[in-house]
């Protein structure tokens, strides 16, 4: 796969969510890690071939959505406890800036909002490349990941071991990976 100079990708995309995945992952009681994801979420990214700088993506995950695989703990992450989605239904990403990093690789800085608090991140970013569909549609692919501490969006729910340290650590791997349709208007 050959992939085209920047300024052809130029244009809108939606975020499809049947063939993109955006999760997490957080240590759990200091031994292990648990992974999730988000069942329900939409996105969309602006890119500027010509100048690059003004590219930018907004993405909205549906914090019901939660999914670790364990029913019950699913629930207790739906409760104030950790993301309250009753009043906070939504965690959102707007993306402030993009800085290319050489290559296929680029660092996205934006502002995550969870639980009503809105904090600067950057996420460090793969550009896959692109494919048409068997249905036409320009595919563009991404991946990527950031850390961030769970205790500066409030959440800060956790249980003290016996031995010592905690069940649930401080810091949250985002991951995700985005396949995105080009909008055709």
């Amino acid at each position: 796969m050959t992939t085209p100079p920047l300024t052809e990708l130029t244009g809108r995309y939606d975020i499809d969510p049947h063939h993109s995945r955006i999760g997490f992952v957080a240590r759990h009681a200091m031994v292990t890690k648990v992974r999730g994801h988000f069942k329900e979420f939409e996105g969309s990214t602006v890119i500027d071939g010509a100048d690059p700088a003004k590219s930018s993506a907004t993405v909205t995950l549906k914090t019901a959505s939660i999914d670790t695989g364990v029913e019950q703990r699913d629930n207790h992450l739906r409760t104030n406890d950790f993301l309250d989605a009753p009043a906070f239904p939504e965690i959102v990403f707007r993306s402030t800036g993009i800085e290319a990093r050489g290559g296929n690789e680029y660092r996205l800085n934006g502002e995550l909002t969870v639980k009503g608090t809105t904090k600067p991140v950057s996420l460090d970013v793969e550009f896959d490349g692109t494919a048409t569909d068997p249905y036409g549609n320009q595919r563009l692919g991404f991946e990527g990941s950031t850390t961030i501490s769970r205790k500066d969006f409030g959440v800060t729910w956790n249980a003290p071991l016996e031995g010592g340290g905690v069940l649930v650590g401080d810091k949250i791997t985002l991951e995700f990976d985005v396949s995105a349709i080009r909008r055709k208007d």
